[in-house]
């Protein structure tokens, strides 16, 4: 088969080449890759500073949409000629690959492999991380960073569904009235003005963050978090490092939680596809929640696709086409 491979020179260039064809194991089913999605995950892979996981394979792609070729002798539920869609621990940006029967869904027969390419990581993501790590109720309001980010797009529609208040923050006027379409009360354009005196502006606080920025936005969303709030780091664009206010900590009786879904064990992450496949799945299959898609690509052109996310100039999901 083909796969994305990065050359270790100065450009970390990628190249579209023959590598070896995967195996599988009795609970995995093989899958012949249609589309797949560009993630920051993947930028990190690409730089060398976010190696897959053990026993991953070793090619960039946390999601994909396809057909199956095979499966395992433990698997039921699928086989050959089935459509699915799911998630990945890596190689994406392949012909094939091997996963586990447990992480897939169904694609719906009125929906294609673009559609199905855009959901996996982005709406596990914001689903984990919102209703199972900082456990957001009905009634309670969430700041979700990046709104309109893969992830935002995603975390936004499920907070409007499960009968949340949603704060936005996005960098452009386009991005804020996207956020707003999808649901968002209130969207803040962050080069403009400061999100915590927006906030403070328009009520008295969040109950739960899901944030991507790290160092510089710690002490604003310990600031803006009520009591008892969550926040929630699942990424740090702006850095790591940074100082932690201990005692605001203590009195709002805050938590503070650090979140990854690409190295989790096999049996954490079939937990998360099952519940949020009793929960959410009805609505996606219902058109109520939609992926947002900003361009489809070749996988050939896989560099420009991460450049697209380098930049920040997409509004939701950019996705590589694999085969037709």
């Amino acid at each position: 088969m083909k796969a994305i491979i990065v050359k270790e020179d100065p450009n970390r260039t990628l190249l579209w080449q023959e590598v070896p064809d995967p195996t599988f194991a009795s609970n995995e089913a093989l899958v012949n890759i249609h589309t797949t999605a560009i993630n920051r995950a993947d930028l990190l892979q690409r730089a060398g500073n976010y190696p897959p996981p053990p026993g991953a394979p070793p090619y960039m792609g946390l999601e994909m949409c396809g057909t199956i070729a095979a499966v395992g002798t433990a698997v039921t539920g699928f086989k050959p000629g089935d459509r699915v869609l799911g998630l990945l621990a890596g190689g994406g940006y392949a012909e094939q690959v091997a996963v586990p029967a447990t992480h897939l869904l169904p694609l719906p027969d009125d929906r294609d492999f673009v559609w199905g390419g855009a959901i996996a990581e982005v709406f596990l993501t914001a689903f984990v991380n919102l209703f199972l790590e900082a456990e957001l109720q009905a009634g309670e309001t969430a700041l979700i960073h990046g709104g309109a980010s893969g992830v935002g797009t995603a975390a936004i529609q499920l907070c409007r569904e499960a009968g949340c208040k949603v704060i936005a923050t996005a960098g452009t006027e386009a991005k804020i009235a996207r956020c707003r379409e999808l649901g968002a009360d209130l969207a803040i354009n962050y080069k403009e003005r400061d999100f915590a005196e927006a906030i403070h502006a328009d009520s008295d606080g969040v109950d739960v963050v899901l944030d991507i920025a790290g160092a510089d936005y710690l002490e604003r969303n310990m600031e803006v978090l009520k009591p008892r709030g969550r926040l929630v780091v699942i990424a740090v664009l702006t850095g790591p490092q940074t100082q932690i206010d201990l005692l605001q900590m203590q009195i709002k009786r805050l938590r503070l939680i650090g979140s990854v879904l690409r190295s989790r064990s096999l049996e954490e992450k079939n937990a998360i596809v099952a519940a949020f496949k009793e929960r959410f799945w009805p609505l996606l299959i219902a058109g109520r929640i939609e992926p947002v898609i900003e361009e489809v690509l070749p996988v050939e052109r896989a560099a420009d696709a991460q450049q697209i996310l380098a930049e920040n100039r997409n509004i939701g999901k950019v996705l590589l086409q694999v085969r037709p």
